[in-house]
């Protein structure tokens, strides 16, 4: 029997970043880090069924502004603004580099960090994202359903309008398919099958356009971070990460997996 894996502990604090704004983030472990980018409206919290699979990493992440326990700005950030945080919170902790892993929204992200800042990505994983503009869109109502859920109103409260209109706000006029031939680091791109919020012709599209990425489906829905989905996809992450790139990633650890949301 697989002994049962607990969230591991961490320390809480806030950054101040170069545009002005104060991030709570958060770090946790030792080891090779890696840095978790929410979704829309998630709070680092979110990442709680996916981050005991990490025990052997320094995790890093951190509440987007108008999320979790960051304050919520009077205007809304741009994606560069938002990927300089991702610099600004590895500064704090003293990382030059760090392996990203980004869901949904966190995915945009953790596209715009990777090619604004190439030094800083060791390895890419996106999960359940797209390019933004120019993206196949899904199903909105799914969208708002999820946001306003009650297992993320039972778990981490929930969504904060201002916050969410402004991440949204953000990524409505930006697209990643410009430079998404020159993202250079070695790249996991992972999408549901069933996924009707970022439909996987998505990641298909991000799966060609990075030079060194792989695609990775999973016989579930968008919600990537569920608690039972989380496991199996945070070790297809981890083998990724750990292990020589590959030509691509078989299906492994999905039993049990729903096609929900």
């Amino acid at each position: 029997m697989t002994e049962a894996m607990t969230e591991p502990t961490f320390t809480t604090f806030d950054v101040s970043t170069r545009h002005g704004r104060q991030v709570a983030a958060r770090v946790s472990g030792s080891g090779k880090p890696v840095v978790l980018l929410n979704g829309l409206s998630r709070p680092m919290a979110s990442w709680s069924a996916f981050t005991p699979v990490l025990d052997e990493r320094m995790v890093v992440s951190f509440d987007a502004p108008g999320v979790g326990d960051s304050k919520t700005p009077a205007l809304p950030l741009s994606m560069q603004a938002l990927a300089d945080i991702v610099a600004d919170v590895l500064e704090a902790v003293d990382v030059e580099r760090a392996d990203i892993v980004g869901f949904s929204h966190g995915g945009a992200i953790a596209q715009q960090f990777a090619f604004s800042w190439p030094g800083r990505v060791r390895r890419l994983a996106l999960l359940s994202t797209s390019c933004g503009s120019g993206a196949t869109p899904g199903s909105g109502k799914k969208l708002w359903n999820t946001l306003l859920g009650a297992h993320n109103a039972q778990h981490w409260g929930r969504a904060r309008t201002i916050g969410a209109l402004w991440q949204f706000a953000a990524v409505a006029g930006w697209s990643s398919i410009p430079f998404l031939g020159s993202i250079a680091a070695p790249t996991l791109v992972v999408s549901g099958e069933h996924d009707r919020i970022v439909p996987p012709t998505n990641s298909q599209l991000l799966a060609a356009r990075i030079p060194n990425a792989v695609l990775s489906v999973v016989p579930t829905g968008h919600d990537l971070q569920r608690p039972d989905v989380a496991d199996s996809v945070a070790r297809r992450v981890v083998r990724f990460l750990d292990g020589p790139v590959p030509k691509n990633m078989a299906a492994e650890d999905d039993t049990g997996l729903s096609p929900c949301l």
